[in-house]
């Protein structure tokens, strides 16, 4: 039995691994999907005209041969039914907090929405090598299998998609997202997209990152987002992981010493005067340290944790006021840690408000007792999209279709969402700190 909620769990120990697998009933959250496509319009075109290349009777066998082993697969997919036991996979060195709440908010999800016909089997793995026995073990046509976690162990998923399976990982990395791979996380490429794409054609843009895996990742991604969105990216700058050189990379990137020259230019010669209306400007710019003549009219910080706490900081430090220029960061700024923070008061950022996870947090606070992770909406939604897939009685080839249809929308906990190239993807609102809370403003 569950120690917090009235259901059964059915368990089988493993010799090799110090967890209990656990067998979930589950019946999960209804996610209704939203057909948005449209009627194909027909548009007259010119076609170019080429030459057909010269195909050998050699070639042409081997093509023929592949169209049928091809039609053939598709037609054994056709066929596949789901299984009705989920297996969820869960490394021993996956954070243990992060671990406890998947498995606590599958069950939440389970026991919300009522469900008794589908099994989930928790299985926990040491290594690689372990990982792929229990992958193997268990691997059938029509299983779904939701994780791992982090990357490292995602990658050899690919391995197996001739089984006619599909796993829904959490990893970040985009990459390992094809075949029947398909990512459940929160994607910079998609917040950095919604950002953008809310700026008006006189924004222009600085960026400001770390240089880590995170901000290298942003700093790939914004030439080709801001080339499809109305704004410019006018300058950028970098700093070291540990911070060490982070002023002299905001001086650079506001030109402060450049303003700061320009500044002390314009007080000497307005103290050589002695009309009142000098006076009165020289008095007004004593109170500032340099000129507000920005290159930029937006900045977005691309960092998080409690680097960005000591990053932000120095933006107004260095003169690059918030009330001239508009803050931005992405989805990681969407925590309260940050909402209280004074230079981030006015900031913007991609999200989706509270009020649509409310009651799913209280709702774990007053069952577990703890408090509950942002990333545990991940597997709470991939629950309410398991539950649609089974309660249609979808074969394996439906829920390929229906998750390579960009226009089948998902009502989720953190918005709609649907898949892209197997990449997990958010209609999202663009969101404002103030006075520790934010709220929507598009």
């Amino acid at each position: 039995m569950s120690s917090k909620l009235p259901i059964g769990v059915a368990t089988i120990e493993r010799p090799l691994i110090i967890f209990f697998i656990t067998y979930i009933f589950i019946f999960i959250i209804s996610c209704t999907p939203i057909n948005l496509s449209k009627q194909d319009t027909k548009n007259d075109q010119e076609t170019a005209i080429s030459e057909k290349p010269i195909i050998t009777k050699s070639e042409k066998k081997i093509i023929e041969k592949k169209e049928k082993k091809q039609d053939k697969q598709n037609k054994i997919l056709e066929d596949v039914v789901l299984d009705k036991t989920i297996i969820a996979l869960f490394a021993k060195d996956d954070d243990k907090k992060t671990t406890k709440q998947f498995l606590s908010t599958y069950e939440l999800g389970i026991y919300n929405l009522g469900i008794n016909d589908v099994v989930i089997q928790i299985e926990f793995f040491e290594n690689e090598n372990d990982l792929k026995k229990i992958i193997e073990k268990n691997i059938l046509p029509g299983k779904i299998f939701l994780g791992p976690i982090q990357s490292k162990y995602s990658k050899l998923l690919n391995n197996y998609c001739t089984h006619n399976v599909i796993f829904f990982s959490y990893s970040s990395k985009s990459s390992l997202a094809k075949d029947c791979v398909y990512l459940i996380n929160f994607f910079p490429q998609n917040e950095l997209s919604q950002l953008m794409l809310y700026l008006n054609d006189n924004a222009k843009v600085a960026l400001l990152y770390p240089e880590n895996e995170y901000g290298y990742l942003i700093n790939s991604l914004i030439d080709h987002i801001v080339f499809e969105s109305s704004a410019i990216l006018v300058n950028r700058s970098s700093y070291k992981a540990d911070l060490s050189n982070v002023r002299e990379s905001i001086k650079e990137l506001g030109k402060y010493e450049l303003r700061k020259y320009e500044l002390n230019r314009q007080k000497q010669i307005l103290s050589s005067k002695k009309d009142e209306k000098s006076k009165k400007r020289l008095n007004k710019l004593e109170r500032f340290k340099t000129t507000s003549d920005y290159d930029f009219t937006h900045i977005l910080i691309a960092d998080y944790s409690l680097n960005l706490l000591q990053v932000a900081p120095l933006l107004p430090f260095y003169d690059i006021d918030p009330n001239i220029v508009q803050f931005m960061g992405t989805g990681v700024i969407d925590d309260k840690t940050f909402f209280f923070e004074p230079s981030l008061q006015g900031a913007i950022y991609p999200g989706v408000p509270e009020s649509r996870r409310i009651n799913i947090i209280n709702n774990y606070i007053e069952i577990y007792d703890d408090e509950f992770l942002r990333i545990s909406t991940l597997p709470y939604d991939l629950i309410g999209l398991i539950n649609f897939i089974y309660s249609k009685q979808y074969k394996i080839a439906d829920v390929v279709r229906l998750l390579n249809n960009p226009n089948k929308k998902f009502n989720g906990v953190d918005g709609n969402f649907y898949f892209k190239n197997n990449m997990i993807e958010r209609d999202l609102n663009i969101l404002k700190i103030n006075n520790g809370n934010s709220f929507v403003i598009n």
